[in-house]
């Protein structure tokens, strides 16, 4: 079983930052991809920002130039940093964790249940 929690979210004026962390835990072996996405309600589900173990990233166009997604491979953890925050970001944002478990030869997908990110003046 593995979990994945975020935090970092809250209210912020448009223009302003943000941070966002998340941290997988339990039995991983190692994790291959991790992510952030986010879903606004009535919308479908998007991705914001991607990065491999190995340091490959990709982002969505709407957000290249402003954010920047990071990682610490030792703990298993993925960072966005958010700048530049505008209205059309608000949204719950989600994190992804693609990780291969102990004791098992499969590759499996978890989700956080999300941290709420509020950008308004």
């Amino acid at each position: 079983q593995v979990h994945v929690v975020e935090s970092g979210g809250g209210l912020v004026q448009p223009g302003g930052s943000l941070r966002l962390s998340c941290a997988a835990s339990g039995s991983i072996s190692s994790s291959n991809v991790m992510g952030w996405y986010r879903q606004a309600p009535g919308k479908q589900r998007g991705m914001v920002a991607t990065i491999t173990s190995g340091g490959s990233t990709h982002y969505a166009d709407s957000v290249k130039g402003r954010f920047t997604i990071s990682r610490d491979n030792a703990k298993n953890m993925v960072f966005l940093q958010m700048n530049s925050l505008k209205s059309e970001d608000t949204a719950v944002y989600l994190c992804y964790a693609g990780v291969f478990e102990k004791g098992s030869v499969s590759y499996n997908d978890y989700w956080g249940q999300g941290t709420q990110v509020t950008v308004s003046s």
